[in-house]
């Protein structure tokens, strides 16, 4: 399906001012910089970029208030924030090509004691609906996806192929579950007895807010008992692991590779990045940025940077890994010295 956006139509879905450009020019997709074409819409969001948008062949960027250069025949149009008014652009060629037609297919299995609007939903393929299970309007179930007994997904979520929903678990309005998520898997518990490591049985649930992504791959334990939380908002990459009873707050970004243990506790707006492991029973206070790699093994308050194993404020941190490097020249002042001071 063909999309195009004219250059007034563009500045009126961002919200900006266009600087250079015929109000009728026409553009039907969007690449970065040095991929775009005529046809395509950029944008410049980072000064570190304005080499590329001096040489981009885009029909139209995206540029911060103030911002005149660039190619004569590029448009511009002029916004606070070029990153998120891009989003939008991107958003729009997404939902009008994304063709949502309802229906069930043949192909997939539907339990009777399941309710959806088949006029409503959209069910593909090979995808399993057990008995109990809920879908609301406007939510589209991918090949192969698996929602268990008795769970509820709400309005407008989208689970993509493969991905799982076991039973009991509560999905908001508007969740997107990418290819191979699992939500509500067994959590990890063992009691040692008798030489043996028995299994403890996982009785809870997941519960997922409103408008959360789940990134490919990512694995979300149900509790032991009670819930394990997702809190609305919040973002999840790929191949993340969350343990039971774990309760993440709202409005949290979750970088891939990272570990967040059972029952620990992470506040609202909080940035963990890549490979972080957060351990068991502690809690990571409001807006804290947890940097790549950081070991949490202890509670700490939020509205701070924290990095290393075990963390601690970044600022302490970086002076630790400096010091670090100046060791081995250190060691060898000190064996001179040590030579000076047996010589005497």
């Amino acid at each position: 399906m063909a999309i195009t956006l004219t250059l007034s139509e563009l500045a009126r879905w961002i919200d900006g001012d266009i600087v250079r450009g015929g109000l009728d020019s026409s553009y039907t997709g969007m690449a970065a910089l040095d991929a775009a074409g005529p046809g395509d819409v950029s944008f410049l969001g980072n000064e570190k970029y304005h080499p590329l948008f001096q040489q981009t062949k885009a029909g139209a960027v995206i540029v911060p208030r103030g911002e005149s250069g660039g190619p004569p025949a590029t448009a511009l149009i002029a916004v606070e924030n070029p990153t998120l008014a891009f989003s939008t652009v991107v958003r729009h060629f997404v939902e009008v090509s994304r063709q949502f037609v309802p229906g069930v297919s043949p192909r997939a299995t539907v339990d009777p004691a399941a309710s959806l609007d088949p006029e409503k939903v959209r069910v593909h393929p090979g995808a399993v609906i057990m008995a109990g299970a809920r879908i609301g309007d406007g939510t589209e179930i991918g090949p192969n996806c698996v929602i268990g007994e008795n769970s509820v997904i709400g309005r407008d979520c989208h689970l993509m192929a493969n991905s799982s929903v076991r039973e009991r678990c509560i999905l908001g309005d508007r969740v997107i579950l990418q290819p191979g998520c699992v939500v509500g898997s067994d959590g990890y518990g063992y009691e040692l007895a008798n030489g043996r490591h028995v299994k403890i049985d996982q009785v809870g649930t997941v519960v997922i807010g409103d408008d959360v992504e789940i990134g490919a791959n990512t694995t979300i334990d149900r509790a032991r008992f009670g819930q394990t939380v997702i809190g609305e908002g919040t973002k999840i990459d790929n191949l993340v692991q969350i343990g039971h009873n774990a309760v993440i707050g709202k409005h949290c970004l979750v970088i891939a590779l990272t570990a967040i243990a059972g029952s620990s506790r992470i506040g609202d707006y909080v940035t963990i990045a890549g490979q972080v492991g957060v351990g068991g029973h502690v809690t990571v206070g409001d807006k804290a940025t947890l940097a790549a790699r950081t070991g949490v093994s202890a509670s700490i308050p939020g509205g701070q940077v924290y990095a290393g194993n075990p963390a601690q404020s970044y600022q302490d941190e970086m002076k630790m890994r400096v010091n670090m490097r100046r060791l081995p020249k250190l060691i060898e002042r000190i064996r001179v010295l040590e030579k000076k001071l047996a010589g005497q």
